[in-house]
């Protein structure tokens, strides 16, 4: 076991989109420390300005199906024909370092990192005040027909499903109100007997 003073964990943020996940995720790594975004695999084309190792992994479909045949993905989906994945070595050596990681991944990928770390994983979801409230925010970002936003909407009752999987619910009524409730879970969290690694030594030269 490494020296650190606490182990890392990985805090799994689910919701449907438009809930406001996004926006929480990057507020919740500028306005804490030791704490970082997980950088995932992908297959899909590199966009301008994005940085390779930075915003994604790069892959090949090739490199992908290696990758995943070698069981190097904690979890993987398919999104509008590529593929996504979460490195188990990206994961785990920050954790093993004391640095927190935020996945920012569906009840899915949830499931599947739970299977391979469940004494490291943490799991919010994210809800929106009203479904009225949900459909106010997808219909303000579409610029697709009626029938892909009946499709969005369907998928996040779907996922809204899922909720119950989780070990923390946030009712997403106001932005920095959800950033603070999120950083109480994460602060509790990080005090977990087993993260505090230790606690041995200290109990020790209290006796």
């Amino acid at each position: 076991m490494n020296n650190n003073i606490r182990r890392g964990l990985v805090l799994v943020i689910s919701s449907p989109s438009g809930a406001g996940k996004t926006t929480i995720c990057k507020k919740i790594i500028q306005e804490i420390d030791s704490i970082e975004l997980s950088v995932s695999v992908t297959t899909r084309q590199k966009r301008k300005n994005e940085i390779d190792g930075k915003d994604y992994f790069f892959k090949s479909d090739n490199q992908f199906s290696i990758l995943k045949n070698n069981k190097s993905f904690l979890e993987t989906a398919d999104v509008f024909g590529f593929s996504y994945g979460t490195l188990k070595k990206e994961v785990i050596s920050k954790i093993e370092k004391g640095i927190d990681v935020i996945v920012d991944i569906d009840w899915q990928g949830t499931r599947q990192i739970q299977k391979h770390i469940p004494n490291d994983i943490v799991k919010v979801f994210i809800l929106p005040p009203s479904i009225k409230e949900l459909e106010d925010r997808l219909g303000k970002r579409a610029s697709e027909d009626k029938k892909n936003f009946l499709k969005r909407m369907s998928e996040a009752r779907k996922e809204i499903s899922h909720y119950i999987e989780y070990d923390f619910v946030i009712i997403n009524n106001e932005i920095e109100k959800a950033v603070s409730q999120i950083k109480s879970i994460l602060f509790s969290e990080r005090l977990r007997r087993h993260r505090q690694l230790n606690l041995n030594k200290v109990t020790n030269n209290l006796k």
